[in-house]
């Protein structure tokens, strides 16, 4: 699978082809709402080949920046991200997917639904907007190595 390529700023905006614009390293940003609620799960990044997979499974799989490799989401954690809908901005320089979650229908690697679950009260203090986590990390990511690094 190939993708378009880009030749006028009509064709981008207003055509039918899908030409996605990838970033000098070669991503391209996501963000996954959950399909129904439309409530944002988490933003990652794609390359082309996460892309693809994605688009060919409908199971989202994403580039980790920080592990520099390709992950299918739910692979270690049973927490699979079902694609039901694909869209991209004007300038497909963007993403969004909107998908169901198997299991407890978590996102976050921390336990929450959503990676945002916080919101920013002032210039040094965050509050938390979800308060339950739907499964405990430990439990689910026994014996592995922390998913992102600081």
């Amino acid at each position: 699978m190939d993708f378009g390529k880009r030749i006028s700023i009509e064709a981008v905006e207003e055509g039918n082809e899908f030409m996605p614009k990838f970033d000098d390293r070669g991503l391209i940003p996501v963000i996954t709402m959950e399909k129904g609620s439309n409530l944002v799960l988490m933003h990652g990044y794609l390359n082309k080949e996460a892309l693809k997979l994605s688009i060919e499974t409908k199971q989202a799989h994403y580039w980790s920046r920080s592990r520099e490799q390709l992950w299918k989401k739910g692979e270690t954690s049973g927490l699979y991200q079902n694609i039901r809908e694909i869209l991209v901005d004007d300038d497909q320089d963007c993403m969004i997917f909107k998908v169901e979650v198997e299991g407890s229908g978590a996102s976050c690697h921390v336990g929450y639904k959503s990676c945002f679950y916080r919101s920013v009260e002032n210039p040094k203090d965050l509050k938390f907007v979800e308060e339950e986590k739907l499964f405990d990390p430990q439990e689910v990511y026994e014996g592995q190595e922390n998913p992102t690094k600081l």
